[in-house]
């Protein structure tokens, strides 16, 4: 197979390939990417043998960690907009921040709720939510989505118990306690900034096609009656309390029995179908529109979702396979910069050429978390920038580039421009909050 330099060219030419194709040929994305990921791995030089299996494979391991859970996510969101319950939380979101901040609550609230529970997940929850604030308040659905997506995947790479930072707390021999404060007090600055701030300005430079659409509502079509703010907070928060429950019970008791049962009930999957089962009792009251219906829309918009995101997988895997990572690590370790830059670098481009941030943070604290004493670095600080550089550069080979741009309904240059740079800019203020806490590493404990 190719090795070298060469790796590099070839990765950057196929994302090339797959922009064009997409943007310029307005070929279909599950297509584009599909095609793209067996033309890359033809030209890599691999086995013929080996090609349609790394592809088909990356499909389906994408698909076993996302598949059931998109589809269980859209239905229980199908439930949450047709009970009221995404309206009345709206109502609730805007008389606790108001009109003009609400951005900044979606965005805080995404960063709360992606500690405990998959990013794609959260974003699926909430993607009703986004678009009934911005019909209330007028604020474009852009900026929304920006604010939600980047609050959603700074926690998602910021803060321990994710599995990313968990493991990069681990691999750096990092305090986990103080690791997961200090990964909140990196957390905040850099969602404000990548997410709301930016949000707010990439809304009013960008034109969103779903801001014009006026949707004609059937009277029929309306909820039978009012739904309380206690229940449509409760049904939201339900997979959220469910998965969190999983995660603490781990931490707090592991190996027990409660551990187990919580460790069923609140696996992803499992507590999204507990979920959309009470949703589909508990809000019955509510529905005027029928149940078949309901699923046959939510199936609809689950299925392209479904076969772009395995795509994308699919995409990784044949990039993945091809060695561009390990070439990446080689090559930098021999650069004379800064150790807190070279993790950032390092996590970055791997969170670029793999599609995977989790992936990322794991290879890059694998390699640098041992340096750690020798480098003179503190371990919170190494693990901190190593998660910063996990945040953005988010492609169209990771499978959140498509939950963003379907769930958010954005367009491929819409999601690079609001989600992926927003991310970016995340990523960088998170950096910048690492490196000023290193000016204070004689005063503050564990730095």
């Amino acid at each position: 197979m190719v090795t070298g330099n060469l790796l590099i060219v070839i990765f950057l030419l196929s994302l090339a390939a797959l922009f064009f194709a997409i943007l310029k040929l307005k070929i279909e994305p599950f297509l584009a990417l599909v095609s793209v990921a067996l033309v890359t791995a033809l030209v890599i030089g691999m086995p013929l043998n080996e090609v349609a299996s790394t592809v088909t494979t990356g499909f389906g391991n994408t698909l076993t960690g996302v598949g059931i859970l998109i589809g269980l996510g859209v239905i229980f969101g199908q439930f949450l907009g047709a009970s009221g319950a995404v309206e009345k939380i709206a109502q609730s979101v805007l008389k606790v921040f108001g009109v003009k901040r609400s951005p900044a609550g979606l965005a805080l609230t995404g960063t709360a709720v992606s500690i405990p529970v998959f990013f794609d997940a959260a974003f699926v929850i909430l993607s009703g939510l986004i678009r009934s604030l911005s019909s209330k308040t007028g604020i474009t659905i852009v900026s929304f989505v920006t604010a939600l997506g980047v609050g959603l995947i700074v926690s998602h790479n910021m803060i321990a118990p994710t599995p990313g930072p968990l493991v990069v707390a681990e691999n750096t021999g990092a305090e986990l306690g103080l690791f997961i404060l200090y990964g909140i007090i990196v957390a905040i600055p850099a969602t404000l900034v990548g997410g709301y701030l930016y949000g707010m300005l990439i809304g009013k430079r960008m034109k969103h096609s779903g801001d014009m659409e006026e949707i004609a509502v059937d009277p029929a079509d309306q909820p039978k009656k009012e739904i309380g703010t206690g229940l449509s907070f409760f049904m939201l928060a339900l997979p959220i309390v469910l998965i969190l429950a999983n995660t603490v019970s781990k931490l707090l008791l592991p190996d027990t029995s409660i551990s187990s049962f919580f460790g069923f009930v609140g696996e992803k999957n499992v507590a999204l179908l507990i979920s959309v089962f009470a949703a589909l009792f508990l809000l019955r009251p509510y529905i005027s529109i029928p149940y078949s219906r309901l699923y046959s829309e939510a199936i609809n918009s689950a299925g392209i979702i479904i076969l772009i995101t395995g795509a994308g997988g699919a995409f990784g895997a044949v990039i993945n396979k091809s060695g561009i990572g390990d070439y990446l690590i080689q090559t930098m370790q021999s650069w004379s910069i800064p150790v807190l830059l070279l993790a950032f670098i390092f996590s970055q481009i791997l969170r670029a050429s793999l599609g995977s941030a989790t992936v990322a943070l794991v290879t890059t604290s694998s390699i640098l978390g041992p340096m750690a004493v020798d480098l003179g670095v503190s371990p919170i600080l190494l693990g901190l920038a190593i998660c910063a550089g996990g945040i953005g550069l988010s492609l169209p080979n990771d499978s959140g580039f498509w939950v963003v741009s379907r769930f958010g309904k954005l367009t491929v240059p819409q999601t690079l421009q609001a989600w992926t740079l927003g991310g970016f800019i995340a990523g960088l203020t998170a950096l910048a909050t690492v490196f000023v806490l290193s000016l204070f590493s004689g005063i503050l404990p564990g730095l």
